[in-house]
């Protein structure tokens, strides 16, 4: 199914090349606690483009996480959060995407993304991932 068009007419390929755009690092500082403990960050004017249609999305992020040694360096999240606002991607991709981009940067004992979008044509989305990986 690599590049079979969707009846809406855009291909698997196109819905995938999000992947293919190069985002600021999100940087670390050490943690300097050895304790369990949990930090939640919530990003709630967060935007970007659909792919589809070219008209924007909203929404909020929330990134929680267990950290282990590095903690998340907000500014430099911000500034990776910015980079979605002219990024054609759809609401899936970007809560799994901004949690692959924070167990790269930290390596969190634990993380749980969630992408809570406003509704638009009636429907809402709340798309939620999480590290590690559930089978």
């Amino acid at each position: 199914m690599k590049n079979k068009k969707t009846s809406f007419g855009y291909s698997n390929e196109q819905a995938a090349s999000f992947k293919q755009v190069e985002l600021p690092p999100i940087e670390a500082w050490e943690n300097q606690y050895k304790r369990d403990y949990w930090i939640k960050i919530e990003h709630p004017e967060f935007t970007s483009v659909c792919p589809k249609t070219g008209l924007p999305d909203f929404g909020t992020i929330t990134i929680e996480y267990m950290p282990d040694k590095l903690c998340l360096e907000l500014k430099s999240l911000k500034y990776y959060f910015l980079q979605y606002r002219n990024l054609g991607i759809f609401m899936e991709n970007i809560a799994n995407r901004v949690l692959d981009d924070v167990v790269k940067a930290i390596k969190p004992k634990k993380c749980i993304v969630t992408g809570n979008f406003t509704p638009r044509g009636g429907i809402k989305s709340v798309i939620i991932a999480e590290y590690p990986h559930k089978k």
